[in-house]
């Protein structure tokens, strides 16, 4: 991976918690703006409480890696292995509704 040792704790995510999932039946202008004021607020508020830069975390990058992984199951509907059961849902709801 080329990855150093101490960087494998950030760059990895041992799955099993809970998470949220918002879906639209159709995505607008406005329900992607609504969206994203929503998680700004939300990051922003909770990096404040929490004294940490929100803006500045290992996850944001993880999460990035992680979401362009799913892209071909999105997009062309590949199947994906290994794919929590939720993710899976979330990708037959978004199919179904294409």
């Amino acid at each position: 991976l080329g990855v150093e040792a101490d960087l494998i704790p950030h760059r990895t995510f041992p799955g099993n918690r809970p998470s949220s999932v918002i879906l639209a039946e159709q995505l607008t202008p406005s329900t992607l703006g609504q969206l994203v004021a929503l998680y700004e607020h939300v990051v922003a508020v909770q990096g404040m409480l929490w004294g940490v830069n929100s803006f500045d975390q290992w996850g944001v990058e993880l999460g990035k890696e992680l979401a362009s992984s799913i892209v071909p199951a999105l997009v062309a509907g590949t199947p994906i292995d290994g794919l929590d059961p939720s993710t899976v849902e979330a990708i037959a709801w978004l199919r179904d509704r294409r």
